[in-house]
């Protein structure tokens, strides 16, 4: 299977190694091609359109940041649409819009081709060491075809139901680890105002009920001031924009989810929004 890779970012570079490390022969384009060159060291080839990826490919990933990127490199001029083949599939990697992703994947559908909407969960260490969590969208068919690319780049593999429900489960999935990350950023502020020892603290309450993948994963970085990116403020921001929009379209109060898109909007608009997530803490700082 010929596979093709759009979106070579914090996430999609590492996925993408994945694949050519798994044995699939890879096409990979990005808006900065200078990003194609170590992927190009490990026997990708480097396409300069993603129209040019898909007519190498019976596959298409994309990750990319927005709703509207999605839709630039799909169905944009020498976007991937004007390459696919009918049988082909596009995976959509990228956290965006449910009711786009419906709207993305009739279109493809016109065009006999079939899309899956995938976005992962894990953050950089999950994508370089393979082991995202992956929800999965579209038809069971293409999900079941597509498996040994899902199986090269992620450890829990799930198929969520028809298209736009990998988009929905995400969200769900930002909406309880945004709240866990704002738990885990007032503990270590706890921690450090009471005079407790991190490596104490971070080893008694990960042990508890209180344990989770955002103290044994964030916390650490939180305590050593370490706020490189692994899954920036600034998507976060976006994705909690878009479970807000998802949870007003249902008719739900979430005062959560609410209050979190403001302190990360406030994040963002203090100049934080290239740091990782877990610099959520400085606004305090």
């Amino acid at each position: 299977m010929n596979a093709g890779f759009i979106g070579l970012g914090i996430m999609g570079a590492p996925m993408a190694a994945n694949l050519l490390k798994a044995g699939f022969p890879l096409a990979v384009y990005n808006r900065t091609p200078s990003r194609c060159g170590p992927l190009q060291a490990l026997g990708a080839v480097a396409c300069e359109t993603p129209a040019e990826v898909a007519r190498r490919s019976d596959v298409v990933v994309t990750i990319v940041s927005e709703t509207r990127d999605v839709e630039a490199v799909l169905f944009g001029p020498d976007g991937a649409a004007e390459g696919l083949r009918p049988g082909s599939v596009v995976i959509d990697m990228s956290t965006i819009s449910p009711a786009a992703t419906v709207e993305f994947a009739a279109r493809l559908r016109a065009q006999g081709v079939d899309m899956l909407d995938a976005p992962v969960s894990g953050g950089e260490s999950g994508a370089i060491e393979g082991r995202l969590s992956i929800m999965a969208g579209g038809p069971r068919e293409a999900f079941d075809r597509c498996l040994p690319l899902f199986e090269a780049m992620g450890r829990k593999i799930v198929h969520t139901g028809g298209n736009g429900n990998g988009q929905r489960t995400k969200l769900v999935n930002q909406v309880v680890g945004s709240l866990n990350l704002l738990a885990v950023v007032e503990g270590v502020r706890m921690a450090r105002a009471a005079g407790l020892d991190p490596n104490v603290t971070l080893e008694a309450v990960g042990g508890g009920a209180a344990g989770s993948w955002m103290w044994s994963n964030l916390g650490p970085k939180i305590f050593a001031g370490d706020f490189a990116p692994g899954f920036s403020i600034r998507l976060h921001q976006k994705d909690l924009r878009l479970a807000k929009e998802s949870l007003e379209e249902l008719g739900l109060d979430a005062p959560g989810t609410a209050l979190l898109h403001r302190l990360f909007t406030e994040a963002l608009d203090r100049g934080l929004g290239e740091q990782g997530n877990q610099g959520l803490f400085n606004l305090w700082s």
